[in-house]
Formats: structure tokens, C-alpha cells, sequence
């Protein structure tokens, strides 16, 4: 059994995937309660910690397998003010502080595109140098999620740190952008749910993968697919983009379609079981901020294969010694 920490764990994308890959979660931490309610409701058994991850202490989960974390994005998305470390927001000292008392065997983080800007560079090497200083071989890759069937873009940045007396080496998993369906093939059967007689027209027209699913903060308006350049996106596979619907179009509905929480769940690669709550503005920020389970499930099979091959130069040396 592999063993996973997990912080920042939000509405469960990252953990679900990990958990896919065959890790078994012993802590995961998330501040907002309506995400950890999110969490319980989804998989009651996962030890979720609802607490700020600045007063959580992680002596007691010493020697497992994965830390991971999607650490906020804010201090680095070009949305926002990318004002970096200087933003409160920034919680990568912390993923250091809990590297430094966990003492995991593999460490994954990942952030936006964002990351990778050039006015970051310092603050990188920084964060990428720290890794490696306690023991790590560290790795960075912006990954695109429609790579691993996730049917939007959603480029995303990975960093995967795997302790250095590890035998096996890691290596990102091989994008496989084939495998991934378009918006349409993914939504028709939701599209047609309540017996839209325009779905299967609507689903040949939306024969690509979506933009990337924003979710917004908590100051942001009603729940909506994007800024302008988005909707315009959306709007030549014949989606309306302004606002999202509570159901699927009707019989006899005319004109361009709007997509429902559960359509863009779908979208990010969550299953349909999965229970965001009914408001469709916390379900919308809820699913828009969470990484895509599939791409965590890649990166999280590539990390297994990395870690079942055991320790290097420790184990042999008490091999020698017994």
C-alpha cells in the first residue's frame, strides 16, 4: 500500500486521481469548509483535516510514500495580480516546511502555467533548489490535460520531486491527445437527457475540446464559462457561455445550448457521481479550481512505478549490514 498526504486538496480532483493510481490517502487538508464538506460527502472515508495548512503538523505522517498539493493558484495566475511570494495566498513555503517533517519518498505539486513566467524565475529556482537541498531529484513540466483525455486544454504546471535513494526514475507520463473525445461525443448523451431533439446536430458541431474551465473566487460574479475570448470559443461549438443552466435543454428548445455543473464536471474529468451540492456558483467554483482527476491519475501511475521499486544505497546498505 502506497500512502499519501495530500494538502489544499480542494474539491477532491487531485485526490481522486492519486487515489485511482492506487494511493491510499492518511491525511488531506483543505481551509475552506465548503470543500471539505465536498470531500466527506464524496468519499466519507478519507481522513479529511479541515484546517489551515499553516497549523498543520506534519511530524506525525513521517515516511510516507507521496506528499501532494495543488497550492494556490492566485500569486501566479495571470487572472490575478501574480504578485508571487509577496502574496499572501503563496503557500509553497509551507509545501517546504511539510517536505522538511514528512520526509516523503515522492513529492507533487502542481500551479498554472503562470508559474513558468519569466518574472517567476528567481522564485522557482528557489522552490525547485529547496526540493533538491533536502534529498530530492526534482522535475518541472507543463502538462496539457487534454494530453491524458481531459477534453479542454487546462495547461498545467507539475513539479515531482522523487527522494534520491529511490531506485526507480521517474519520467512524465507520454501524452496520448488521440485518446481524447471531443466536447461533443463527451456531452451527447447529457445534451439529449431530457429529449433535446437538436443534441445530436449540437454534438457534431462541438468537434473539439473546450477552452479551459475557469472557476473564479468567491468574488466573482454567477457562475459562467469564461472571460470574452472563452465564450467566443464556446460559442463556435454552439455553447452559450454567459451563465449555466440548472438542467439539460427540453424538447423544442431553439437557439445555442448552455452547459449544466454536471456537464462541466464531465468536462474536468470528474465522474458523474460526484456531489458538488446543488448552488450552482459554489458547484461551478468548486469544479472550475480542481485539477483534473485523469491527469493526476497519470502523473500518480508514473510516481507507483517510480516507488515500487524500493530504496537505493539505504536498503542495500542494510541488506549488507544484516
Amino acid at each position: 500500500m502506497l500512502t499519501c498526504v495530500e494538502i489544499c486538496a480542494g474539491a477532491g480532483g487531485q485526490a481522486l486521481g492519486l487515489s485511482m493510481a492506487g494511493f491510499v490517502h492518511t491525511a488531506l487538508v483543505e481551509y475552506e469548509q465548503e470543500y471539505c464538506d465536498c470531500l466527506k460527502t464524496n468519499k466519507p472515508d478519507w481522513p479529511v483535516i479541515c484546517a489551515d495548512v499553516h497549523d498543520f503538523d506534519g511530524t506525525p505522517y513521517k515516511g510516507t510514500d507521496l506528499l501532494a498539493g495543488g497550492v494556490p493558484c492566485p500569486p501566479f495566475s495571470v487572472a490575478g495580480k501574480q504578485m508571487g511570494k509577496d502574496d499572501e495566498r503563496d503557500l509553497f513555503p509551507e509545501a517546504l516546511r511539510l517536505i522538511r517533517e514528512i520526509e516523503p519518498r515522492a513529492v507533487m505539486l502542481e500551479n498554472v502555467r503562470g508559474f513558468l513566467d519569466p518574472s517567476f524565475a528567481s522564485y522557482r529556482e528557489h522552490i525547485l533548489s529547496s526540493i533538491e537541498r533536502m534529498g530530492y531529484n526534482v522535475q518541472i513540466k507543463l502538462l496539457n490535460a487534454s494530453d491524458y483525455g481531459v477534453s479542454q486544454l487546462r495547461p498545467r504546471v507539475v513539479i515531482v520531486g522523487i527522494r534520491q535513494d529511490e531506485t526507480g526514475v521517474f519520467s512524465y507520463p507520454p501524452p496520448n491527445p488521440h485518446k481524447t473525445p471531443t466536447v461533443g461525443h463527451l456531452l451527447h448523451d447529457l445534451m439529449k437527457a431530457n429529449g433535446w431533439e437538436g443534441a445530436d446536430t449540437w454534438a457534431r458541431q462541438a468537434d473539439r475540446i473546450a477552452p479551459t474551465i475557469v472557476g473564479g473566487s468567491k468574488k466573482h460574479g454567477g457562475p459562467d464559462l469564461g472571460p470574452t475570448r472563452a465564450r467566443r470559443a464556446w460559442a463556435e461549438m454552439n455553447v452559450e457561455g454567459k451563465s449555466i443552466a440548472n438542467l439539460a435543454p427540453e424538447k423544442g428548445f431553439t437557439g445555442m445550448p448552455r452547459l449544466t455543473p454536471r456537464m462541466i464536471a464531465r468536462i474536468q474529468g470528474f465522474p458523474d457521481t460526484w456531489d458538488f451540492g446543488k448552488t450552482k456558483t459554489r458547484a461551478c467554483r468548486m469544479i472550475g479550481n480542481a485539477f483534473p482527476p485523469p491527469v493526476a491519475k497519470a502523473v500518480g501511475d508514473q510516481i507507483k512505478e517510480v516507488l515500487k521499486h524500493g530504496k537505493g544505497t539505504a536498503f542495500q546498505r542494510e541488506k549488507q549490514i544484516s
